[in-house]
């Protein structure tokens, strides 16, 4: 849903500019060329169908969790739930604190001065979003530290990890990136609005108020750092799965099973390192490049930018790639409970148990020539006893 006022005739634009002077129509060419921009780029669809379907997913995994750490007695598989159930609140309270003021600014034709004149609306906006981004990052790097650390040194891990241990490392981090997303309520950084004046966020272009260089660099290397531990301990986890799975390969049931978890599990980490990758990566590489040229997207409004040739169009193509990569960072919230737990239950279940039961026929066939002689075998030492009790 697009503002009324896009797609103005020009016949008419032009005509009320001759009758208020040349001033007044330079003012509403410039307005309405700024409003174009959004023509048919932004929509009150897409905030609404990822709050819903993120609402579902992170909800669903909640109830999910929720039900097998009441079933589950091993601490280290306690541990690991307490992460993924901190992981999918997170990412809900930020689609139910952000999404709805979203979809208010789309109500009001993208203007943010409608609905937070004094602008207090636009700095809890920016904190709802440095936390709830940095605080899943962050989760998701302990995460995999957890999942390194069972795998690689489990006798460790088993004696020394409680799940005391894990609630007070969640609550560190919750209240550690809180602390930091405050900063420009302190006075240290700057929330403003951002393109297409539906969202607010770090502004990356202000170089006069204090502290602002430092926090919105500082925003972008935590969370770069977030993804490479993150990256670097499933590399490390999926390492030691297959060294172990090397170590437990036989026809055993036992070595099956271990092999089926193994795979599930290397798949899905895989799937992890792909969408963090994808979602956060364009953000948090673009925020490097905006503050080293001192842009921010704010500056997308101004009409100072508006004037034609391959200058406006290029900011144009930033301004967009802009708004895609909030688009993916936020994107990734919908993706967190399937990637980390949804999609091991249901799809990669159905689809190991649809590999397993292709090997088990070839496993049977295989079984049938040693079955058989097996029998002869038994078979002729019967007959041998026979003859050697008759020759008595």
């Amino acid at each position: 849903m697009t503002s009324d006022s896009c797609g103005a005739p020009e016949d008419s634009r032009s005509s009320f500019g001759a009758m208020l002077g040349s001033n007044v129509s330079k003012t509403l060419r410039e307005s309405n060329a700024t409003k174009s921009w959004s023509c048919g780029s932004v929509s009150v669809g897409f905030p609404i169908t990822m709050m819903v379907t993120g609402m579902v997913g992170n909800c669903l995994a909640l109830l999910l969790v929720y039900i097998s750490y009441r079933k589950k007695e091993n601490k280290r598989k306690k541990s690991f739930l307490l992460c993924i159930g901190s992981l999918a609140l997170t990412d809900l309270f930020g689609q139910l604190l952000t999404s709805p003021i979203v979809i208010s600014v789309y109500r009001a034709d993208l203007r943010w001065e409608r609905i937070d004149p004094s602008g207090k609306l636009c700095a809890f906006f920016g904190v709802c979003m440095t936390t709830f981004g940095l605080c899943a990052l962050f989760l998701a790097s302990a995460m995999a530290l957890e999942r390194a650390m069972a795998i690689t040194n489990p006798h460790w891990y088993s004696n020394h990890m409680k799940t005391s241990i894990t609630k007070q490392t969640l609550v560190l981090i919750w209240v550690l990136v809180l602390l930091f997303a405050l900063l420009p309520v302190a006075g240290v950084g700057k929330y403003t609005q951002q393109w297409p004046g539906t969202w607010c966020f770090i502004s990356t272009g202000d170089s006069h108020t204090p502290g602002n260089l430092f926090f919105a660099v500082t925003f972008a290397v935590l969370g770069i750092f977030s993804l490479l531990v993150t990256l670097s301990c499933n590399v490390v986890t999926i390492r030691g799965l297959i060294l172990r799975c090397r170590t437990k390969s036989g026809a055993s049931a036992t070595s099956r099973q271990w092999e089926r978890l193994t795979t599930e599990t290397v798949i899905q980490l895989l799937g992890i390192m792909s969408v963090l990758l994808v979602c956060w990566s364009p953000l948090l590489v673009l925020m490097l490049r905006m503050i080293s040229t001192q842009v921010s997207s704010h500056q997308c409004n101004s009409t100072s930018v508006t004037s034609t040739g391959a200058s406006s169009q290029d900011f144009q193509l930033d301004c967009n790639f802009f708004l895609t990569a909030i688009r993916l960072a936020s994107l990734n919230q919908i993706l967190d409970p399937w990637v980390y737990l949804l999609l091991r239950e249901i799809l990669l279940r159905k689809f190991c148990i649809m590999a397993n039961a292709i090997s088990n026929c070839s496993l049977e066939d295989q079984k049938e020539t040693p079955t058989a002689l097996d029998a002869m075998n038994k078979q002729n030492q019967e007959n041998k006893n026979l003859c050697k009790s008759q020759g008595n």
